[in-house]
């Protein structure tokens, strides 16, 4: 002890904790405090998980469930400047009496009464609360029998509340502005394709749902069918084979590619980390059509699978907020497990079909002993490649690994976890020393990586540096194991990063396709141009205020950041005359200190996707395939000559 009678160590300024120091939030309050508690990530809109798409759906789910109780056969969804959302159902509209209630208390809805709404996605009387809680304009319209209930909030606060008479029909009526304050959406914006490809799930689960999304019809006739077909970028082997239940709906097909490809729902939920309806389907899809044949290994029969699943649970659990992973293992309180009850299906519906369908069967078994003769063909090989990888991760030089990772079932930031590909170990090391050691990892590439279009899968094995990147994804057994959320190529932004790009790319679409289209593949956008002008050179007290906001400070410098040559012409109006400009050439010309700023936050990443139309063999044909007269032809038709610069534009 001291002798002021302090214990040894502990400061005399210690912060006081008292009675004030407790405080109740309200449920307005709690959510605006802690969104994250209730729709994950926040986001600009950039990605689909970001949070704007959970409010959107939030307030979707509540009209589709409408739907599922036969209350409305069509939704109209409008986005307004890509900001302002308003979405009309004809259900039955919220009870009058109890709609302010409805939207801006927590646990209180309609929901946990079994009889009304017995299998529905949103059962924690959360949703549409959050939604208010997080726009900074929401309104909620009830028309029921006659009568129209109004009311207005501003972040979560009752601004109005009117009841008129009406002509318009039963339903509910939701408008709603994301706030776009700093601890919230910040510069969000919702983009066309990633809502319209969030309606088209909807009406996949939900068919003969029409939405009417900006002026626009989408209707599904086919179900999962219809999602087969509008997702697959490989050609199918066999049509697509379509089963329905009671609470289940399966479709399944094989196409000429590499890998598993799933979809799966629950309640019209999207769960794209699947859960324990798609591990069962998994399991018994295989067994079935081995049990069939009578022969054949689990592998060989999923390799190139594309299906999809969708169930119907009684109060499902999910393992998270958002709701993308289902943790139930029982269709109802009292009822089957669910391995059972999808096992119980696919074992007769399945069964039932090939029998039936003796060319499909014939088929199916083609593809099957075409995927077994090349596991055999390269077994060797491939072991060999496992020994060697084994070794390597042991003291993986190219690898500098993080200690959060997405296969980390119980983590909070598994979400955050990525993996930077760069070429050279220069771009790494600027990479390396300015990550976050947490949730940023870095694989480094020797150069430019093997063209593998149209080399077997047995390239991955005999490559070093595909086998070791396999090897760090952990992926080679599908994405249940993927250990990074966020595969993100970090490549120069000239000819050579280009090309590096593509021949990644390349192999990820020739071997690992779902790696691509489960979103999980992006392009770091690294700034070309570093902007700066000395403090005391610029004169307008506005400019420099606007200047501060937006840039990092080095001693008497202003220095703005610049992705485009667009970017640099605006921050040369803004910052002055004379500025100093400095061309980035490459990732390793860039100091760790800025690099950190590139790859924290404010990270630009551009994912990969792939439309509908795309056809994956067509493109790598075309673009990485031989030099075929049609790329040439293209060349020089689209040719440009850029004239050399003035002198004027010649960079510091």
């Amino acid at each position: 002890m001291t002798e002021d009678n302090n214990i040894i160590g502990q400061p005399n300024d210690q912060v006081q904790y008292d009675e004030e120091n407790i405080r109740h939030l309200s449920d307005m309050e709690h959510v605006r405090t802690r969104p994250g508690m209730y729709i994950g990530r926040l986001g600009d809109g950039s990605l689909p998980e970001d949070g704007i798409y959970v409010l959107l759906k939030e307030v979707i789910d509540n009209s589709i469930d409408e739907f599922k109780m036969h209350a409305g056969d069509r939704l109209e969804v409008t986005i307004e400047d890509n900001l302002r959302v308003s979405v009309r159902d004809y259900g039955r509209g919220i009870p009058q009496g109890k709609m302010i209630e409805a939207v801006s208390v927590l646990n209180t809805g309609g929901k946990y009464d079994s009889k009304a709404f017995k299998k529905s996605v949103g059962l924690n009387g959360v949703g549409v609360k959050a939604v208010n809680a997080l726009s900074a304009h929401f309104e909620v319209r009830s028309y029921r029998d006659g009568k129209v209930r109004k009311a207005t909030f501003e972040r979560g606060e009752m601004t109005s509340d009117v009841t008129e008479d009406t002509q318009d029909e039963n339903g509910t009526y939701i408008y709603f502005e994301p706030d776009a304050d700093d601890k919230l959406f910040k510069g969000y914006r919702f983009h066309d394709d990633i809502v319209e490809n969030m309606l088209r799930n909807y009406t996949y689960l939900n068919t003969g749902l029409a939405i009417m999304y900006n002026g626009r019809r989408i209707l599904s006739r086919h179900g999962l069918e219809d999602l087969l077909k509008d997702r697959m970028t490989n050609e199918a082997l066999y049509p697509i084979i379509h089963l329905q239940g009671e609470d289940i709906e399966i479709a399944f097909t094989h196409a000429n590619q590499y890998g598993e490809e799933y979809y799966s729902f629950v309640n019209g939920q999207h769960t794209t980390q699947g859960g324990t309806h798609q591990s069962a389907f998994k399991e018994h899809i295989a067994r079935t059509i081995r049990d069939f044949f009578g022969k054949y290994e689990y592998g060989d029969i999923r390799t190139g699978i594309v299906a999809a699943i969708a169930i119907n649970v009684e109060e499902p659990v999910f393992e998270s907020q958002t709701k993308i992973k289902l943790g139930s293992t029982l269709m109802a309180p009292d009822g089957d497990t669910i391995n059972k009850y999808v096992g119980d299906f696919i074992k007769q519906q399945v069964d039932n079909y090939l029998h039936i369908h003796g060319d499909v069967a014939e088929a199916i078994e083609n593809k099957v002993k075409e995927s077994e003769r090349e596991r055999k063909a390269m077994a060797g090989v491939t072991k060999l490649a496992r020994e060697r990888a084994k070794k390597a991760n042991l003291h993986n030089r190219k690898l500098r690994d993080c200690r959060i990772h997405f296969s980390d079932a119980k983590n909070d930031r598994k979400e955050e976890s990525c993996i930077f590909i760069t070429e050279g170990d220069s771009a790494s090391g600027s990479i390396t020393k300015s990550r976050d050691v947490n949730t940023q990892a870095v694989f480094s590439l020797r150069g430019k990586p093997l063209n593998s279009f149209g080399l077997t899968k047995k390239v991955v094995y005999e490559n070093e540096e595909f086998n070791l990147l396999q090897a760090a994804l952990d992926i080679e057994e599908g994405l249940d194991t993927l250990r990074y959320n966020k595969v993100i190529v970090a490549t120069d932004a000239d000819v050579d990063g280009m090309h590096i790009r593509l021949l990644i790319i390349t192999f990820f679409l020739q071997f690992f396709p779902e790696l691509i289209k489960k979103g999980h593949v992006y392009v770091l956008q690294t700034p070309l141009f570093r902007v700066r002008n000395r403090r005391t050179k610029i004169k307008n007290k506005k400019v420099i205020a606007e200047a501060d906001a937006k840039s990092d400070k080095k001693g008497d410098f202003i220095t703005r950041y610049c992705y485009s040559e667009e970017e640099r012409l605006t921050a040369i109006g803004e910052l002055g005359p004379d500025p100093e400009i400095t061309r980035f050439k490459g990732l390793g010309e860039i100091s760790p200190d800025e690099f950190a700023g590139f790859i924290g936050p404010d990270i630009r990443l551009e994912q990969v996707t792939l439309h509908k139309n795309d056809q994956v063999q067509k493109l790598l044909e075309y673009y990485m395939g031989k030099n075929t007269m049609e790329r040439q032809n293209f060349i020089i038709d689209n040719l440009v000559v850029e004239e050399d610069r003035p002198e004027e534009d010649v960079y510091e």
